[in-house]
């Protein structure tokens, strides 16, 4: 495996292994779910790469950045592991110029929920992917269905600039208890992880809810509020695949979400119906 630093190496890397080019954007700490979506991408395609630069453009003033967890040596280690071909690594200053056009995320999908709380946060999503895409020339890129806004304005960007890629949504990856994986549950103490299990037990109360018979997105939403107790929570939503919010559940358009914070940390987590 290469380990690669800067966008001429990539486009390089690319020009001697242009066929059937799968990509895997990370902002490393890899763990089990990036392993999930690497072994997908491994598997179906001849040429497989792992980006895992920390977007500076993606945080807003307060947020993580310069906290955030990170551990080349063992995204490097797991990368190997699994059959990775390329694992990208820039500084900033590789990917980001004085000036340069911007890209704005379309408002009714970018200002809501993730992006209410934080705006232009998939403002700098998009501006960092587009220059993945174009430096890594991939076909299919592997992204997961925890960041489920994420991932639906990213296919609207791939389908509304007739991008050449297919975008491949992969399922959400839980510890035993539960919790769905993230870089940020390093930041939590053993007391914030048993406080963090309140968000993926109120999805499985929805869950258990819609399998009774109970569609009303009210009387989901006021049981999940109940479970999630005593968080701090900033959105429990139930959306149609465009994120409008709905009043009833609609089997294969639905979206439940949640956003609470554990301690200081926040954290998403969500539910496909």
């Amino acid at each position: 495996m290469q380990i690669l630093r800067t966008a001429e190496q990539l486009r390089d890397f690319v020009a001697a292994n242009p066929e059937n080019i799968g990509f895997v954007p990370t902002m490393g700490a890899l763990h089990d779910g990036h392993a999930s979506l690497i072994k997908k991408c491994v598997a179906q395609n001849k040429t497989a790469i792992v980006s895992t630069f920390v977007n500076p453009t993606q945080f807003l003033a307060g947020e993580d950045f310069e906290s955030y967890p990170k551990n080349e040596q063992n995204d490097a280690k797991i990368c190997e592991e699994l059959g990775v071909h390329a694992m990208f690594a820039p500084e900033a200053r590789e990917l980001y110029f004085d000036t340069e056009p911007l890209i704005s995320a379309p408002e009714n999908l970018a200002s809501v929920l993730e992006g209410k709380t934080r705006p232009g946060h998939f403002d700098g999503v998009l501006r960092v992917l587009n220059k993945l895409f174009n430096l890594t020339n991939a076909k299919r890129v592997y992204m997961g269905k925890k960041d489920a806004q994420q991932l639906l304005i990213v296919r609207n960007f791939v389908k509304t600039c007739f991008l050449n890629l297919e975008i491949v949504p992969c399922e959400i990856v839980r510890a035993r208890d539960g919790l769905a994986l993230s870089s940020r549950n390093a930041y939590l103490d053993e007391g914030q992880k048993l406080e963090a299990l309140k968000l993926s037990h109120s999805l499985k109360k929805a869950s258990n809810l819609i399998a009774a018979g109970e569609l009303s997105a009210q009387t989901i939403k006021g049981e999940m509020l109940q479970t999630l107790e005593p968080l701090n929570v900033d959105y429990v939503a139930i959306v149609d695949r465009n994120l409008n919010e709905i009043s009833l559940i609609e089997p294969d358009n639905t979206i439940i979400l949640v956003a609470a914070y554990v301690g200081k940390t926040r954290l998403i987590d969500n539910l496909w119906v």
